[in-house]
């Protein structure tokens, strides 16, 4: 494998954690979600190019280790759990309820999460991931809209 493409497709080798290398993927994405909840448009565009990296460098990995969707790719949890807590304030319920509903909607492929997963190579281990993100703002938004919260 290419090192450039297995650094960023395991986001940093958080991949290869043995136990739940996904749920793990998604606890770093959150602490990066704090590290950039400064600013909005600086938070998108960094989701935004951890996507469009990610893409290509996830085919990269997929097609070395002959296998879809490795298990060791993760940044698909990353960009996902980013666009799940996009815009939201990031007190800690918020962010263990984002990280339940988003690993729900990552596991359980709810449509049209299980046809983005099928398109092929890095493609479809991305958009899966950015669908449950926004499934998860999205629940977010309105829930704490409703509770007068944001």
């Amino acid at each position: 494998m290419r090192p450039l493409a297995t650094i960023l497709a395991t986001f940093f080798g958080v991949g290869f954690f043995p136990l739940a290398p996904g749920s793990a993927a998604t606890g770093a994405g959150i602490v990066l979600a704090f590290a950039l909840q400064g600013s909005l448009v600086f938070y998108a565009a960094v989701t935004a190019a951890l996507l469009v990296l990610g893409i290509p460098m996830a085919t990269c990995v997929e097609e070395a280790l002959h296998q879809k969707d490795p298990g060791i790719v993760v940044i698909d949890e990353v960009v996902g759990v980013l666009i799940a807590l996009w815009g939201l304030p990031l007190s800690w319920p918020v962010v263990i309820i984002g990280f339940f509903l988003f690993r729900a909607f990552d596991m359980f492929k709810i449509y049209p999460i299980n046809r983005l997963e099928a398109l092929p190579g890095g493609l479809g281990i991305m958009l899966d991931d950015v669908m449950a993100g926004l499934y998860t703002n999205i629940i977010l938004q309105v829930v704490l809209r409703y509770a007068g919260l944001i």
